[in-house]
């Protein structure tokens, strides 16, 4: 029951942070970026070339061009990247079409260049904080999923090549190199703080501890932090005394209350922090990378292959 109750704080809390994602993106967008009329990369950039070409809306061009794209990807893609994806559009097509009016002109009157940094921020805050919270913007990534399952072209290349196509699509309209630089600039920052965003969340710290109250230690972060503990032996070559020491790994975030739990058993305990690049399995990120039929090979294939390879070398 009580692990039951977690999962649904859980999911509601992911929720929570997905809406106030969106808003945090479509405020950006709809307050700063669409009033300068400059075009930016994916489905919203996509939907506001229309707007300025044809005179279409904004909001519910977004929430079209999605679901073409969604009925055409709803096979390759999976039903949950699906459900997930429609979710999202649906509120921010919800999002764009009440914001958009309220801002004709932008918040900061001419200053152009600081619009679009702000607003590319908080877009890339918002896009951030839904991809943490298992959300999607839908938009070109519809595309780009479909792209990289059935070729070797990354999912960010193919991102970067679709943007960068409908960023210089704007000269057609506008006739102005200022607006592609503009998007361009747009799209760096908001690729940066996507990622930082991300990044940020998924950091990951190694801690070996050293201490004589390490079955305790251990105990309380199992119990308390909820994250599991390996047991090494060493010795000190000082005192040639066996030791016990703690390898613990665990997020970056949660690294403060493993101080706490350390320092109020055993104050005095040698503790050494080391920052990860990634930690993945039991826990903590799930390893997203194609195989490609890739197979290991046995020991019995790899001897043939070595003895292959001398027969060929004495030749």
């Amino acid at each position: 029951m009580i692990k039951k109750n977690k999962n649904l704080f859980k999911q509601a809390q992911d929720y929570i942070m997905i809406v106030l994602g969106l808003l945090s993106y479509t405020f950006g967008f709809t307050a700063f970026i669409l009033p300068e009329k400059v075009v930016t990369g994916g489905v919203t950039g996509l939907a506001a070339l229309l707007h300025f070409g044809m005179g279409w809306n904004t909001a519910i061009t977004y929430f079209v061009i999605n679901a073409i794209l969604l009925s055409i990807a709803f096979r390759t893609v999976g039903r949950q990247f699906v459900i997930r994806t429609v979710i999202g559009a649906s509120l921010a097509t919800v999002f764009l079409g009440v914001m958009e009016p309220f801002f004709p002109t932008p918040i900061v009157e001419q200053q152009s260049f600081m619009n679009i940094i702000i607003g590319a921020i908080m877009c890339g805050l918002g896009i951030g904080t839904v991809f943490v919270h298992n959300g999607s913007t839908a938009g070109t990534d519809i595309v780009a999923a479909m792209v990289t399952k059935h070729t070797n072209i990354s999912f960010g290349r193919m991102m970067l090549y679709m943007d960068l196509m409908i960023i210089a699509s704007s000269y057609i309209i506008f006739h102005s190199i200022d607006k592609i630089v503009y998007g361009v600039v747009f799209m760096i920052i908001n690729s940066f703080v996507t990622d930082m965003v991300i990044n940020s969340n998924r950091q990951a710290v190694q801690f070996m501890i050293f201490s004589e109250k390490w079955e305790e230690i251990a105990n309380a972060i199992n119990n308390e932090a909820h994250r599991g503990c390996t047991l090494l032996n060493g010795t000190g070559w000082y005192t040639k005394r066996e030791v016990k020491i703690l390898l613990v790994m665990c997020r970056k975030f949660e690294s403060v209350h493993i101080f706490r739990i350390i320092k109020a058993v055993d104050e005095h305990a040698l503790i050494a922090q080391s920052n990860m690049n990634g930690v993945y399995g039991l826990g903590f990120d799930k390893m997203k990378i194609k195989m490609h039929n890739y197979k290991p090979q046995t020991a019995n294939e790899t001897t043939s292959n070595t003895n292959t390879t001398h027969e060929e070398q004495q030749k």
